[in-house]
């Protein structure tokens, strides 16, 4: 097992991920997505929006700015609860997250507990200041969005940078429920940028500043639930971990319906969003925790948050949520606004079903799930569906034609659709490690029988495996 310093040393060499900025010194909390990096996480993006966005022919992706006025953070509620408590040391005034600091010392979650709370446990416990070892101030409240002024001279005005994609859907939900023909349910989904001024960001992506989610926020009649192909997934295992559970269950759909207490409507997309965890390579390490009345948020009336074990950290890691918002959102920027968001006709404002996958915290967990280490390589045994490249073209040498042979070949892989990696330099065995060490699926080498009977070597990364296929095989072989 490696240790997550080694995962990001790793990472760092490779181009996957590094901090922004790095020749001014950087600041924490921000991070870059190199030339590998980021293909993975596009592959990732990309089959979040492939999976989700065709459950329904309802359910639609926006994309919504990233600044978005007071008002609406008013409206939601983040001006007056969206706070961090903030631990700060008498002597040397390093800032901590107090809950952060609690859970590191005693291994438990303390989120959600207010600043009185956090005081008592903090003084009850002897916690003092991990850098000088000193006492703590009391602990105050911290505002964690970005303001931002907008306009110039007289006519200036606040707004903030978003801390999450949510309220977006929220604000165009009307104009898009009646563009799609005031239908429900109504999914809006985004893939995009959100903003948090974290007291101490830390563990790189795991925590930062700026970061991407991928959500998909459902609007549904509350009075008739929407009916849902329930026997698609009624078979499949999902992994809860429930309260008052020792362990986490594993059960088919059907039978999660008892033990969340959930209709169908619900285990349905609970299933779908295990389903999605399955298809990249991640459901083996998944669990959905059932998070406690008195953590939650007072709108949510279900929160499943599904988390992966991290081999590297040896710990579980928040990735997703998967939230029953109730009316709480629509409610609220209709008091604000005086718009009504009621369906015509009818009495009811739409509840609001969310997904939220937190995308770099979801990159970070394929790369620590799928590290592999041995005597000879390492690598990174990455799903084909969110590897950064399908297939690496190697000539085996730089003459007699095999580059020319193996461009030919690299075209008709494109052409057919697989994404490909090209490396001419060096032994050919150092190119294999190459590309194992970002994780390309399959190796093809252009050799000198090629030339003489269209075939050439297919070299399957995990493995080592090695097979001689035909050229007009190919495509077919590798898809």
């Amino acid at each position: 097992m490696t240790t997550f310093e080694h995962l990001m040393e790793v990472c760092l060499k490779r181009a996957i991920i590094y901090p922004d900025s790095e020749p001014h010194g950087a600041i924490a909390g921000f991070y870059d997505y190199g030339s590998v990096g980021s293909e993975i996480k596009r592959r990732f993006e990309n089959e979040w929006r492939n999976y989700f966005l065709n459950v329904n022919d309802n359910y639609h992706e926006i994309e919504t700015c990233s600044i978005m006025p007071e008002k609406v953070f008013k409206a939601s509620g983040h001006l007056d609860h969206f706070f961090d408590p903030i631990a700060e040391c008498g002597k040397c005034h390093t800032k901590s997250r107090a809950d952060h600091l609690l859970e590191d010392v005693l291994g438990e979650k303390f989120e959600g507990l207010d600043a009185d709370r956090l005081n008592e446990l903090i003084k009850e416990h002897n916690l003092v200041c991990p850098k000088c070892k000193s006492q703590f101030k009391d602990i105050e409240n911290f505002i964690m969005m970005f303001p931002v002024t907008i306009g110039a001279g007289d006519s200036t005005s606040l707004g903030y940078l978003r801390p999450e994609t949510a309220q977006g859907p929220y604000s165009a939900f009307k104009r898009e429920f009646r563009a799609n023909r005031q239908r429900l349910p109504l999914g809006l989904g985004i893939v995009g940028r959100a903003y948090r001024n974290e007291i101490s960001p830390r563990q790189a992506t795991i925590r930062q500043r700026e970061f991407t989610q991928a959500e998909l926020q459902i609007f549904f009649d509350p009075e008739e639930e929407p009916e849902v192909p329930f026997d698609k997934v009624a078979d499949k295992l999902v992994r809860l971990w429930p309260q008052g559970a020792k362990k986490v269950k594993e059960v088919t759909a059907k039978e999660a319906m008892k033990v969340t207490g959930m209709s169908e409507f619900f285990v349905y997309h609970l299933a779908l969003v295990q389903d999605f965890f399955r298809r990249i390579g991640l459901y083996e390490h998944v669990r959905a925790y059932e998070v406690p009345e008195a953590e939650r948020a007072f709108y949510n009336k279900y929160q499943w948050d599904h988390e992966i074990f991290m081999p590297s950290m040896d710990k579980w890691l928040e990735v997703m949520g998967f939230h029953y918002r109730t009316d709480y959102d629509l409610k609220s920027h209709s008091k604000a606004t005086g718009e009504k968001m009621n369906v015509p006709g009818k009495g009811y404002v739409p509840h609001v079903l969310e997904l939220s996958f937190g995308v770099d915290r979801c990159v970070l967990a394929l790369l620590d799930t799928s590290y592999k280490k041995d005597d000879k390589r390492e690598w990174f045994a990455l799903n084909p569906l969110v590897a950064p490249w399908d297939v690496g073209v190697y000539p085996l040498v730089n003459k007699d034609k095999l580059p020319q042979r193996a461009r030919e070949i690299q075209q008709l892989l494109k052409l057919e659709g697989l994404k490909v990696f090209y490396d001419s330099g060096g032994s050919i065995g150092r190119r294999y490690a190459r590309a194992d060490e970002i994780g390309v699926t399959y190796g093809v080498t252009i050799d000198f029988d090629t030339l003489e009977d269209d075939t050439v070597t297919v070299r399957f990364r995990d493995s080592t495996e090695q097979k001689r296929v035909k050229i007009s095989d190919l495509p077919s072989v590798l898809k």
